[in-house]
């Protein structure tokens, strides 16, 4: 198989964490008889720098011309004081845009290997854990009409609209569909629909689509707030969250934090078809910027993601994480989750061991 893969490192620790997943994803290449061609192009920080904007032309071009997109990092001190449109962060919401992505995948996952750092008590996640959150990502009241006005008798007041239409859940559903069919099958739907309008259809929907074009897939429902408890209580019974966008931002928080550590947790967002941007959930961390102390693992998992869900490749996808769960076996561990009686080891020796167990 032979792939382009458009790789935008970015800023911080981007280019750092991006060498390390190109290392793996050569190994996957050369086991596999594989053939992935890397394009850099420049966002965020480094964009501005070398080009004036955030987001230059060519590499739009060259993400919309690419099979996918592996992101680095955007974002620094550097560049704090500049306007929000002209902002490093503008470059990431501006190619989620031009690659029409309304889906953001978020797999929270803890390698059994690191039970301990869990917040959760020993019993709950001594076996691991992995939840799959899958988020509406330009729907709902993040986009949703607004505004503000003053009240004479009760002072400034604001509002903003939960709004979804049927296509729109329809689609972020196939996306969860889709992905299910590769997994256990099941869904959990979380909405609010003892309440809210747009929950009771965001539910008909759901279930309409999922039991018309994916009949194998069981879709049970669940209140947001009960499932927000549940995700501490016992997380292990979950497999795939479907949800909105608000909800599926706070629940992906809420479930990454069960996890222990950031720099474990990959995510991609997806559209139409099988091209993705795929990046670490983490930021730049440029206060360790270029001192081989940054922990590659979340976006050589975010490979392996891509390697899955946009080329298809689910034996490839699975030796890079059992690589990674085989690494965290030997007790090698890079800062951000060593332990006493662990080998600490930097983002290039984390990354090639990685690379070397493929």
């Amino acid at each position: 198989m032979k792939k382009t893969i458009a790789v935008l490192a970015g800023d911080g620790i981007g280019p750092e964490i991006t060498d390390g997943a190109i290392a793996v994803l050569n190994a996957v290449a050369q086991k596999f008889g594989h053939e992935f061609t890397f394009k850099h192009y420049p966002i965020g920080g480094c964009a501005i720098d070398c080009c004036g904007v955030p987001l230059p032309p060519e590499t739009v071009e060259g993400c919309l011309a690419a099979d996918s997109v592996l992101l680095g990092a955007v974002g620094g001190y550097k560049w704090d004081g500049m306007a929000g449109d002209a902002r490093p962060e503008a470059g990431l919401l501006g190619i989620r845009k031009a690659m029409r992505l309304y889906s953001n995948i978020r797999p929270a996952r803890l390698f059994k290997q690191l039970a301990d750092a869990s917040p959760l008590k020993e019993s709950l996640v001594r076996d691991g854990i992995e939840i799959i959150v899958v988020r509406e990502l330009t729907g709902g009241i993040y986009f949703g009409e607004r505004g503000s006005y003053d009240d004479n008798e009760n002072g400034a007041t604001a509002w903003d609209t939960e709004k979804y239409s049927v296509r729109e859940i329809e689609r972020i559903t196939e996306i969860a569909c889709r992905l299910a069919a590769n997994r256990s099958k099941k869904i959990v739907s979380v909405d609010k629909a003892n309440v809210l309008e747009s929950s009771r259809l965001w539910r008909k929907t759901v279930h309409a689509y999922a039991k018309r074009h994916y009949p194998e897939i069981v879709v049970e429902d669940m209140l947001v707030d009960n499932c927000a408890m549940q995700i501490v209580k016992n997380p292990a019974q979950f497999d795939m969250l479907l949800t909105s966008n608000m909800f599926g931002d706070i629940l992906s928080d809420e479930a990454a934090q069960v996890t222990g550590s950031i720099g474990m947790l990959a995510s991609s967002s997806l559209g139409e078809g099988t091209r993705g941007l795929y990046e670490p959930i983490h930021g730049s961390a440029p206060d360790i910027a270029g001192r081989d102390l940054a922990n590659p693992i979340a976006t050589v998992l975010s490979c392996a993601m891509m390697l899955r869900d946009s080329f298809g490749l689910n034996g490839e996808s699975a030796a890079v994480e059992t690589a990674v769960g085989r690494v965290l076996e030997e007790g090698y561990r890079t800062a951000d989750i060593y332990a006493e009686g662990m080998k600490k080891v930097g983002c290039r020796e984390m990354a090639r061991l990685i690379a070397e167990r493929v």
